[in-house]
C-alpha cells in the first residue's frame, strides 16, 4: 500500500475496539447466513423474519465499515456518530429477537436420534452465533459511549438508546395490531392504536432530527423538546396501557379468559394480551427516558457528527 493510499484510508476504523466489534459483526453475520443457507434452513413467517434480520444487519454492518474505512461518510449529509450508534442499537434489538425466535421454533430436543441430528446441530450453531452477534452490536453501542477525547453523541446516551428501543417496541405493537386484533371495532381500542402511532411517529421524528444533524437548527433546544415530547408520551401511554386491557379483557367487549379451542399462533386473544404486555414495556421505556433526560446534562450537537 502506498503512502498516499494509507493517507486516504482510515486504518483505525478496523484496528480499534469499535472496528474490531464491527469486524466481528461481519464475521458472525456471514457465518450465520452461510449456515442457514447450507443446512440449518428456515421456513414460515418466523424463519423468514430471522433470515431478513441477519442479512439486513450484515449488509448494514458491511456498509458502515466500508464507509468508515474509505472516509466516504463525510460526503453524507448525516451525523455519522449518531447514525452508526443508532444502527448498532437497532441491530442489537433485532438480533436479540432473532436469537430468541429461531431456537424456539427451529431447535427441538426430540430431533435426535430419530431425525437428522446434523440439521439440529447446525441450527444450534446458528443460534449461538446469533447471540454472539447481538453481543457484538451491544459492544459497539457501549464503546460509542466512551470515546476518548470526544463528546458522546446524543444517540449514544441513555435517552438516545431508549428512543431506539421505543421505536422497536412500537413497531412490534403495530405488527401485532395488524395481525388480527380487530382494534377498529371499538372507539377505546382505536384511541389506543392512535396513541401508539403518535408516540412512535414522535420518536422516529426526534431520532431523524439527530441522525440528520438538524437538531441544532431548531429554535427550541433539542434536549428541552425531547423532554417535553417524552413527558407527553408518558401521559398518553399511561392512558393507552390502562385502557387497552380494560376494554379487551372485560366481559362486555372481550373475554377475561382465553377461549377454549383458540388455535395457537392464530388466536386474537393471545395477540391482545401481547399488545397489553408490550404497551406496559414501552411505558416503562418512556418513563426511564423521561428520568434520564431530566437528569442528564445537555449534549452538544456538533454539525455533521
Amino acid at each position: 500500500m502506498s503512502a498516499s493510499a494509507g493517507h486516504h484510508l482510515n486504518v483505525s476504523a478496523v484496528f480499534s475496539p469499535t472496528g474490531a466489534a464491527r469486524v466481528c459483526q461481519l464475521m458472525l453475520g456471514c457465518t450465520i447466513v452461510s449456515l442457514v443457507i447450507h443446512s440449518a434452513g428456515y421456513s414460515a413467517t418466523y424463519g423468514t423474519f430471522c433470515m431478513a434480520v441477519w442479512t439486513s444487519c450484515f449488509a448494514v454492518s458491511a456498509a458502515v465499515l466500508v464507509l468508515d474505512v474509505t472516509r466516504l461518510h463525510v460526503c453524507l449529509p448525516v451525523s455519522w456518530d449518531n447514525l452508526t450508534v443508532t444502527c448498532a442499537s437497532l441491530a442489537a434489538l433485532l438480533t436479540l429477537t432473532a436469537s430468541i425466535l429461531y431456537p424456539v421454533f427451529f431447535v427441538r430436543a426430540d430431533d435426535c436420534p430419530y431425525n437428522n441430528c446434523e440439521v439440529r446441530n447446525f441450527r444450534i450453531t446458528v443460534s449461538v452465533c446469533s447471540w454472539a452477534a447481538c453481543v457484538a452490536y451491544g459492544t459497539e453501542v457501549f464503546l460509542s459511549r466512551a470515546k476518548p477525547g470526544r463528546g458522546v453523541s446524543y444517540m449514544a446516551t441513555a435517552p438516545g438508546i431508549l428512543k431506539v428501543a421505543q421505536i422497536f417496541v412500537g413497531c412490534v405493537i403495530f405488527v401485532m395490531l395488524a395481525s388480527g386484533t380487530d382494534f377498529t371495532r371499538h372507539a377505546a381500542t382505536l384511541y389506543c392504536a392512535a396513541v401508539f402511532g403518535v408516540c412512535l411517529s414522535g420518536a422516529v421524528l426526534l431520532v431523524a432530527l439527530v441522525v440528520s444533524g438538524r437538531s441544532g437548527a431548531l429554535r427550541l433546544p433539542f434536549e428541552r423538546l425531547a423532554v417535553i415530547y417524552t413527558f407527553a408520551a408518558v401521559l398518553l401511554y399511561v392512558s393507552a396501557a390502562v385502557l387497552w386491557p380494560v376494554v379487551c379483557f372485560d366481559g362486555k367487549h372481550g373475554a377475561p379468559l382465553r377461549p377454549q379451542g383458540c388455535p395457537r399462533g392464530k388466536c386474537s386473544w393471545d395477540v391482545k394480551l401481547a399488545v397489553a404486555v408490550m404497551s406496559f414495556i414501552n411505558l416503562a421505556l418512556y418513563i426511564a427516558d423521561l428520568v434520564c433526560s431530566h437528569r442528564s446534562r445537555p449534549v452538544s450537537q456538533r454539525p455533521g457528527v
